[in-house]
């Protein structure tokens, strides 16, 4: 750097020296912005003074020393004078005892240090220096000897001390110094006085401004010159006029408060309407809806007329499309209540897969499509019950707008995770829909499939999906294109296999080989159409049925019975209030009531969220009308093994 500025040109350094300077000056205005008002006053007053007082004084202070200096030396001139007029004839006689007296007198001269007497060829030949006085620096004045005929005969050179000179300019400097702290401090109180004079009324009117920007009404005295009264003038009119629009903005955001407090109370009656409404109407179309599938499952049992038989296979098409219904219901409930919450587990990913391969195949195929389910080695950490839900609801929500083709899951590794796909070729769904399908109750254009399959959703499905991917801590992504098909993908954890092989357990016996032969089954409902399904059905599965509508009936029982039963199986509302989880404890208290080896279940068409929290704590296992007899079964084995198995380890 150095080096480029030697060398440069002249124009090009004598383009530096200006932006030196002006960086210099923008350096000096950024610290005199950051004095306060008061201070920049005191400087621009104090400043100007003792600049020119300095000046003043200087100047002066010059002046005086240089005429004390001048006084010396004529003092000087004089005496040596006086010596050399006094040393003429002795000077002629070279008579040098008298010259040292005379240059002795000239010592005792104020200031004087020394004296001399020199002859015409230079020589001293007289000297005499003070003994009583400190030798200093001082001036030496020379002046000639003229003897008789007036031709010089020699010299005389007299120091004059500069002692007094140097005492004079210390006394003139403190003096100077003295009068000029005076000064300034006179300057500076009368400028610090001035200052807050000026500065009083505008820092007022900053605090009246920090109070107004905090929502506070504020006003300011207007005093001060004519600039500032103005100046506060202004201020407090546009403090009145904003402290008003002040108050009618609150006015107006208290009315809109009271009135959206009040749309919200209406809202939130409304939706406990609705919630009250659904709860009444899917417990009380349930209830019939549950009887239905029991007898309808009773009259196929044992039936071999083709035509009867297709009836049967008519009725429950109807029945199964009512449960769906009910069961998106069922599940909106359950979210809605916050009773779901995920069991975090490590487990294959096939085997869920396999499970919805055999749930699904068989609608596939009666709709005459094709479902792929692609085989995977990836395990994976979720809750398996909540993933196997969004996975059936996704199959099941494609086979339902799928006309032609099929449907195809597939499953690929993304890094640490992996996302499973469920692609169809159905009808598609808009780029202007494909947002909101994920709300509740919305469809696009249901007539279509509807008039082609059958079957009537609610629009709660992928909703459902939407809720309990969040549960799980994922997100579900959708991607359709309209006439060619969608897909929807939901990401899950990978987590790497078991180095010991988990062993599979073996496949669950046919539907139709479970058998209950021997086992005692108490079945507790207040509908009496309820109880005969389930006398029918369980009495085809070998069970013993024991049915009662009420507490009454049911420990009218326990008074009889030689043994307790192996399954209780109750509704959970039953008449006059009565629940059963209060029944089930009852029969707990019963001298000959069950014990720790019967195994209970619920059943309930309930989707109150109150409700459905009671049924999750109470830790007994739930079925939700209407029950298929597949589930029921199904659930009365798992009951009864679990049991058992328990039993068999102790």
């Amino acid at each position: 750097m150095s080096d480029s500025l030697e060398t440069a040109p002249p124009a090009a350094a004598a383009a530096v020296a200006p932006t030196r300077a002006r960086r210099a000056a923008r350096s000096l205005g950024g610290r005199l912005g950051r004095l306060s008002l008061v201070q920049q006053l005191v400087l621009l007053a104090v400043l100007p003074a003792a600049l020119a007082m300095l000046g003043t004084i200087a100047v002066l202070t010059r002046q005086y020393l240089a005429g004390v200096n001048d006084l010396m030396r004529a003092n000087a001139q004089t005496v040596a004078l006086q010596i050399a007029t006094a040393a003429q004839s002795p000077l002629a006689h070279m008579d040098r005892r008298a010259l040292l007296r005379i240059a002795q007198s000239g010592t005792f001269q104020p200031h004087v240090q020394q004296v001399q007497v020199w002859s015409e060829d230079g020589e001293i030949v007289a000297n005499a220096e003070t003994l009583d006085r400190q030798r200093s620096e001082g001036v030496q004045v020379v002046v000639p000897v003229a003897a008789d005929d007036g031709q010089p005969s020699g010299k005389v050179m007299v120091e004059m001390s500069l002692a007094a000179v140097r005492s004079a300019r210390n006394t003139v400097w403190f003096n100077v110094l003295l009068v000029l702290g005076a000064s300034l401090l006179g300057v500076v109180l009368a400028g610090a006085w001035a200052a807050r004079r000026i500065s009083a009324p505008i820092r007022r009117l900053g605090e009246a401004v920090d109070r107004l920007g905090a929502g506070e009404e504020a006003q300011v005295p207007v005093e001060g010159t004519a600039e500032v009264r103005h100046l506060q003038a202004g201020f407090n009119q546009a403090a009145s006029a904003l402290a008003e629009s002040q108050r009618l903005l609150q006015s107006r955001i208290e009315v809109a408060t009271a009135e959206l407090a009040r749309k919200n109370q209406q809202l939130e009656v409304a939706s406990q309407a609705k919630t009250r409404l659904l709860a009444a109407a899917s417990h009380d179309l349930r209830q019939p809806l549950h009887a239905l599938t029991l007898f309808s499952d009773g009259l196929a049992n044992g039936e071999h007329d083709p035509v009867r038989l297709q009836r049967i296979a008519h009725i429950r098409e109807c029945v199964d499309s009512l449960d769906r219904l009910f069961s998106e219901l069922l599940n909106l409930s359950q979210l809605d209540a916050g009773v779901l919450q995920p069991q975090w587990v490590d487990f294959p990913l096939d085997g869920l897969l396999d499970e919805i391969s055999r749930n699904f195949r068989p609608v596939a195929e009666q709709q005459d499509l094709r479902l792929v389910v692609r085989k995977t080695e990836l395990w994976v950490r979720s809750d398996y019950v909540m993933l196997s839900r969004v996975l059936s609801n996704l199959v099941s929500n494609s086979l339902r707008h799928t006309l032609e083709g099929g449907v195809l899951v597939g499953v690929r590794r993304r890094g640490r995770s992996a996302r499973i796909d469920v692609w169809d070729t159905g009808v598609g769904i808009a780029p202007q829909h494909q947002a909101k399908v994920f709300e509740e109750f919305y469809q696009v254009d249901p007539q279509r499939t509807q008039a082609a399959r059958g079957t009537r959703g609610m629009g709660l499905g992928l909703a459902t999906v939407q809720r309990l991917a969040g549960l799980l801590n994922t997100r579900v992504e959708l991607r359709s294109r309209p006439g060619r098909g969608t897909c929807v993908s939901i990401t899950v954890r990978t987590v790497p296999a078991p180095e010991t092989p988990v062993p599979v357990p073996a496949a669950a016996a046919a539907e139709e080989d479970i058998r209950f032969d021997g086992l005692r089954v108490m079945v507790i409902d207040d509908e009496r159409t309820i109880l005969e399904g389930l006398q029918v059905v369980l009495g085809q599965w070998g069970a013993q049925v024991l049915a009662a509508q009420n507490r009454a009936e049911a420990l009218s029982l326990a008074d009889q019975w030689a043994a307790p039963p192996d399954v209780v199986v109750s509704d959970l509302l039953l008449q006059g209030g009565d629940n059963g989880l209060d029944v089930l404890a009852a029969l707990e208290r019963h001298p000959h009531g069950i014990g720790p080896h019967t195994a209970r279940l619920l059943v309930t068409g309930e989707t109150k969220p109150d409700r459905l929290r009671e049924v999750a704590a109470a830790g007994v296992t739930v079925l939700y009308k209407p029950v298929s007899p597949r589930a029921l079964r199904q659930a009365i084995a798992a009951q009864v093994a679990g049991l058992r198995a328990a039993g068999a380890a102790r």
